[in-house]
């Protein structure tokens, strides 16, 4: 019987230097590159390393870590970094992953108090969209709770799958906090979806970023959905390691992490070529999943 072949997406694996907090941007180089992540995505927030370009292609080049992704300041914490006036934080940002290599940006939808830049959203990403090859990718967020309030936070919309735009970023413990269906987003988001930040939840009224795994959310499942169909976006780990009691239990859990991922990515093996007609003839079940064997691994 011939035997099966596993194929793996090219998608990248990078770890967000959030996944870090507290310790610093350059911390998170280090560790993406002692663990074998494929690149990082930057969090350009309070650090003043994450602001700067040549301290991160530095940082770069020095650990010989890519710059996949570059993730505009829109947290509440960011609101001064790179000037008050949000248009400005995009334009910043694209410049930074322009300069960078960096393919993509990550962007928050806006806060519903910021009116006339969330009335020009859809159009005005669009229109940045169309003036560089950088992606834009739009991230779903969710509503704020509070007891038994909902506050609805985001225009035009936390579910960014009601607008139209070209790229999106699903976010899984984003998804737990919204309690929505994480596999029905992806599946709306279709072929635009271009990046996802990999975490879990456990759909508590805070924003977990739990290790994958840790939580409710369907990572596994996701993984393997995208590997399926060719995805070639980027996977980062945005996850939550501020409990960690050391250095060492941090960097624990985002091996922990990337292992996960990296054998999820790992899409069902189909059967060699020689075994599909036999398989056809005899109408005999599928091959069996690579956790069920030791198939060969190959890219494509």
């Amino acid at each position: 019987m011939a035997e099966a072949v596993v194929r793996i997406p090219d998608a990248k694996v990078a770890l967000s230097t959030a996944s870090v907090y507290p310790e610093s941007t350059a911390t998170a180089f280090e560790i993406a590159g002692r663990l074998g992540y494929d690149g990082v995505e930057v969090m350009v927030w309070t650090d003043p390393v994450s602001q700067d370009i040549e301290a991160l292609r530095r940082l770069s080049d020095y650990h010989q870590v890519p710059i996949l992704a570059i993730h505009a300041p829109c947290l509440l914490i960011t609101q001064r970094v790179w000037s008050t006036d949000p248009w400005t934080k995009l334009q910043r940002a694209r410049s930074a992953a322009e300069r960078l290599g960096a393919s993509t940006v990550v962007v928050h939808p806006p806060f519903r108090w910021q009116r006339q830049y969330a009335r020009d959203f859809v159009t005005g990403i669009w229109r940045m969209a169309d003036e560089t090859d950088v992606r834009f990718a739009v991230e779903n967020m969710y509503p704020w709770r509070y007891r038994d309030r909902e506050v609805l936070a985001y225009a035009p919309d936390w579910d960014v799958t009601k607008d139209d735009y070209r790229h999106f970023t699903v976010d899984l413990s984003h998804t737990a906090t919204a309690r929505s269906d994480a596999m029905s987003m992806v599946e709306r988001m279709g072929d635009r979806l271009a990046h996802l930040h990999l975490a879990d939840g456990g759909g508590s009224n805070k924003d977990e970023h739990l290790v994958p795994g840790r939580g409710t959310q369907p990572c596994a499942e996701t993984l393997e959905r995208l590997a399926a169909r060719g995805f070639d976006g980027h996977v980062v780990i945005e996850v939550n390691t501020r409990r960690a009691m050391s250095s060492a239990e941090r960097e624990a859990d985002l091996a922990e992490a990337l292992a996960f991922t990296r054998l999820h990515l790992a899409s069902a093996p189909t059967p060699a070529p020689e075994a599909a007609s036999a398989t056809a003839s005899a109408s005999s079940p599928p091959q069996p999943r690579l956790s069920h064997g030791r198939p060969r691994i190959r890219r494509p």
